[in-house]
């Protein structure tokens, strides 16, 4: 089956071609990066708008990429939310448009879920464009970290075979269950990255600039402490290590030199930013963002492995664009090394918001069935899962 994925449900518009889930033919991202930068977040009218612009010419490509006329592909899945509103009404009203134009079945995926099945879409992904071989043999039942900057959610992802054999690499279709372990309580990981890097005039996307900033820092020279969280101690909350950065910068010199930073940055070309940043950092600043990044993937890593353990699984998968952290990466690595646990990532292509990984949930929507019709509407806050730890 060749499936059509389309995905706009924040600022990266995205369409992909992938065949039965698992081979993808082509995966093209439109970003905004360039667009929200001056804002140091995402705009959601400015979002709505460039999806606008760019939806029709992201989905042609890809289907040029894929060697294929957009009538020939087989089935449309389009991400339903969550997400911003208006950016996922552009993705979600043209698929519509689409499968009824061309009399193709259609399907709604959950964002989250298509965050999961990237790790999955990768694996069996021999001949795909975003295959790096670094997952192999993703086992399920998983417990699965989706963390990004609009997320941050444990699940535990359960699988049975359905039906007959398919194809010798897939012995037969799957059915996806997941329930939902915890959930943050405030700022997703990746925002809290985000509202840091702005703070202190790094630059946006905030995730990437401290990933890189904070290799020059000292990771121990602040001790934010543990989060301790009342109630499931699964759930996650970073407001408060946020705001401890912000009571640590305000009225300090530290201020004063990110404001500094802030006009430099407005000067200089993007090259000189990328290349000179840290030059433009006091030690301290560096310390800061290092310390800043340890505590939270301190909390990121804890509280995945309690999931774990509490579930009695020892497979993880994480996924999102926070997954592309390097120190998170490093130590989800120790710990399934000192623990005999299986750690899964997808490859940053795959990492972060996609296409690919839409129209790989979607197939399997698809093969057992289902359909969605022109009722199909977008949730901004559509959830995922059986709740409860």
């Amino acid at each position: 089956m060749v499936v059509l994925g389309i995905e706009s449900s924040c600022d990266e518009t995205a369409a992909a071609v992938v065949v039965d889930g698992a081979k993808i033919l082509s995966s093209v991202v439109a970003s905004q990066v360039s667009t929200h930068e001056k804002y140091g977040g995402v705009v959601p009218e400015l979002a709505s708008r460039e999806h606008l612009r760019k939806i029709v010419p992201v989905v042609d490509e890809a289907c040029r990429r894929a060697g294929v006329g957009v009538q020939e592909v087989e089935a449309i899945a389009v991400t339903e939310g969550p997400g911003l509103i208006g950016s996922l009404l552009v993705g979600l009203v043209y698929g519509k448009a689409l499968a009824l134009s061309l009399g193709k079945p259609l399907v709604g995926v959950n964002h989250l879920e298509g965050h999961i099945h990237a790790v999955l879409l990768e694996n069996q992904s021999a001949d795909g464009l975003a295959s790096s071989g670094t997952v192999q043999e993703a086992q399920l039942p998983a417990v699965t970290l989706v963390v990004s900057g609009g997320h941050t959610s444990l699940f535990l992802v359960a699988a049975t075979a359905v039906g007959a054999p398919t194809a010798p690499r897939r012995p037969a279709l799957q059915s996806f269950n997941y329930r939902r372990l915890g959930q943050t309580r405030d700022d997703a990981a990746g925002e809290a990255f985000d509202k840091v890097a702005k703070l202190l005039a790094l630059g946006y996307p905030g995730g990437p600039v401290i990933d890189g900033l904070a290799r020059h820092g000292n990771p121990e020279a602040v001790d934010f402490g543990r989060i301790r969280m009342k109630g499931n101690p699964l759930d996650f909350s970073f407001s408060g290590l946020k705001t401890a950065v912000l009571y640590r910068v305000r009225g300090t010199s530290l201020a004063t030199e990110a404001e500094q930073r802030r006009e430099w940055r407005k000067g200089a070309a993007r090259e000189v930013v990328r290349d000179h940043l840290p030059d433009q950092c006091s030690q301290e600043t560096l310390d800061l963002v290092a310390s800043f990044q340890k505590a939270a993937v301190q909390d990121l890593v804890e509280r995945t492995l309690a999931a774990a353990d509490a579930c009695r699984v020892d497979s993880i998968f994480v996924s999102g664009g926070v997954a592309c952290n390097t120190l998170l990466r490093e130590r989800f690595t120790e710990a399934a090394q000192s623990r005999r646990l299986r750690v899964y990532f997808p490859s940053p292509a795959l990492s972060t918001d996609n296409a690919a990984m839409i129209a790989a949930a979607g197939y399997y929507k698809l093969a057992a069935g289902e359909r969605a019709g022109v009722s199909l509407t977008a949730h901004a806050s559509l959830p995922l899962g059986d709740g409860g730890p």
